[in-house]
C-alpha cells in the first residue's frame, strides 16, 4: 500500500493503519520505514475490538484485516487474514475503490486531486 499510496489518494481514499504497539514504538516504525499514510498506536485493543479483528493467542498477535469505509462511515468490504501474508492485492483493493466512486453521482463526489 506504501508504494501505491498515490493511487489511492487519486481515488479520494484514506489509509489507516492500526498497530498493537504503543505510540512510541508505532511513531519509530513508522518513520523508519518512511509510510506515507496515517497510522493510529492501539495497544490496549479497543479498535481491534470495535471492528472484530482477530487475535491468535499463539503468538502471532492479530491478524490483518483490511476494510474500506465509504465517508458515510459504512463498511463496504472487509477482509480479515488468516495469516500475516493474507492481505488483499492493492490491484483488488483499487478496482473496489473505483466501483465505489463510480457509483457516486459526481455532484456528490469532493473534487478528488489528480496527481
Amino acid at each position: 500500500m506504501r508504494d501505491e499510496y498515490h493511487e489511492f489518494q487519486r481515488r479520494d481514499a484514506e489509509i489507516l493503519s492500526i498497530g498493537p504497539e504503543n505510540q512510541e514504538a508505532f511513531r519509530r516504525y513508522w518513520e523508519a520505514e518512511r509510510i506515507p499514510f496515517p497510522g493510529l498506536a492501539d495497544p490496549t485493543h479497543r479498535v481491534v475490538k470495535l471492528y472484530r479483528q482477530q487475535i491468535k493467542l499463539t503468538g502471532f498477535g492479530r491478524m490483518p484485516a483490511t476494510l474500506l469505509i465509504d465517508k458515510q462511515g459504512k463498511i463496504r468490504f472487509q477482509h480479515f487474514g488468516d495469516s500475516m501474508k493474507d492481505i488483499p492485492p492493492n490491484e483488488q483493493l483499487l478496482a473496489l475503490l473505483d466501483e465505489l466512486n463510480a457509483a457516486v453521482p459526481s455532484e456528490q463526489r469532493e473534487d478528488i486531486p489528480q496527481q
